[in-house]
């Protein structure tokens, strides 16, 4: 026992201790990182910590995230903290994200053995976009972090069905949405949940809460016309967009409901970051069974998603496959090969259970904007499947060491490509 724990505790120092030097080292594996907190980021907070007001009324001006999380990094200025010491704050506070993913852990595997939940929490020290997010601030990683404290408390009401949770999940959810409006959606799922347990006064007494809890924001967009989220489109307006948005012939892109690009893209995302679970024992022969069942009903829906696909390498992002194939072969035909595959995979996910497809619907509708960065669902989409997922088989998934060193070796492949593609193709 003395053994394991010095282990882990050796583990969670290196890991740490690689954060810390690639916060000292400037370490920018997402690349758009540094660029975003420099061009955007950084001129927010100077601006919100020098004239509050004037920048609150005219934020469409600066950015399409929600000015939430700079607010409250601006606060650390108006006491003279220099901009290091604030990024150093926000990465120790980005930290905590850890913490909350392994509580998660404990409550849904109460019996497996703690060691594998830590080392499974923490392989967030080694994803990009945590560590690049951690050292260069921005709204999503806190985001995140609430959204994790959404579903700590919703585990906990799954397994007590105490009302007090319900309440919780619904004030955490909030905060996660206001700092990263796209969590905002996941209120469909655990509302869901809730209105199996609640009375119909309890679930109307939600409602109007939830409805008053947004009331700030909503006001702040359509009747105030600061409208963040549409920033940087070509919109009627009598405002000058200025955000750093992809352009496509001449035109800015912004929000876009291409349903096939989202499909598509995601699902290869999806593939990407759980293909440790598609090739471990307990799940490969099962999904080789779904996928000859399905194969036919599969390749057609593929390509109708095929016929409806218009993602150009110009939006930037894409996802790894994506890009793989317009790098090496000049064309989408391995893109679409690989998100043949994600679709039959994401189809076997959901036929364990109907919760699962509703998840990765979410997941789909999440993005409404044109680009799609793996950093919107890296490492969301690992914090979801060992946490909401149902009949995965996940405490068997979890007792094999090989799963967990193979979790552990896609996120070191994963940092090598991202090293590879600043270095050589950025």
């Amino acid at each position: 026992m003395f053994k394991a724990d010095l282990r882990i505790i050796t583990l969670i120092f290196i890991l740490y201790v690689s954060l810390i030097l690639g916060f000292f080292f400037n370490e920018n594996l997402n690349y758009g990182a540094f660029r975003d907190w420099v061009a955007a980021n950084l001129s927010i907070i100077n601006n919100f910590s020098d004239n509050f007001l004037e920048t609150f009324l005219t934020y469409d001006q600066y950015s399409r995230h929600s000015p939430i999380y700079n607010i409250f990094l601006s606060l650390f200025l108006r006491f003279d903290f220099s901009l290091d010491l604030v990024r150093f704050i926000h990465l120790h506070l980005s930290i905590t994200l850890i913490f909350i993913f392994y509580k998660c852990l404990e409550i849904k595997f109460k019996d497996t053995h703690k060691v594998y939940l830590i080392i499974l929490s923490l392989i967030i020290f080694l994803s990009p976009t945590f560590r690049s997010l951690s050292i260069w601030p921005d709204s999503r990683l806190p985001g995140l972090l609430f959204f994790s404290a959404t579903i700590y408390f919703f585990l906990k009401f799954e397994k007590t069905n105490s009302e007090k949770y319900i309440w919780l999940t619904s004030i955490f959810l909030i905060i996660a949405s206001y700092i990263s409006p796209n969590f905002s959606v996941f209120f469909i799922y655990f509302f869901y949940y809730f209105l199996k347990s609640m009375k119909l006064s309890k679930i109307f007494l939600l409602l109007i809460f939830n409805f008053l809890a947004s009331l700030p924001i909503l006001y702040y967009i359509f009747v105030m016309d600061i409208n963040f989220i549409a920033s940087g489109i070509n919109v009627v307006s009598n405002k000058t967009p200025t955000s750093n948005i992809p352009m496509s012939n001449n035109n800015s892109v912004g929000l876009n409901f291409n349903l096939s690009n989202k499909i598509m893209i995601i699902s290869t995302i999806i593939l990407f970051h759980l293909s440790p679970v598609l090739l471990s024992k307990q799940h490969f022969l099962q999904f080789i069974y779904f996928f000859k069942k399905k194969f036919f009903f599969i390749f057609l829906i593929n390509l109708f998603l095929i016929y409806f696909f218009d993602y150009q390498t110009i939006f930037t992002g894409g996802g790894v496959f994506f890009h793989f194939s317009n790098y090496i072969f000049n064309n989408n035909y391995f893109f679409f090969a690989v998100s043949f595959l994600s679709l039959s995979f994401l189809g076997y996910l959901s036929s364990l259970s109907l919760n699962n497809f509703f998840i990765i619907l979410i997941l789909i509708l999440s993005n409404i904007q044109n680009t799609i960065y793996h950093k919107y669902y890296e490492p969301l989409i690992l914090i979801l499947f060992f946490t909401i997922f149902k009949n995965a088989d996940l405490n068997s998934f979890l007792s094999n060491k090989q799963n967990l060193i193979n979790i552990y070796i896609l996120s070191l492949v994963y940092i090598l490509m991202r090293v590879f593609k600043n270095t050589y193709l950025v």
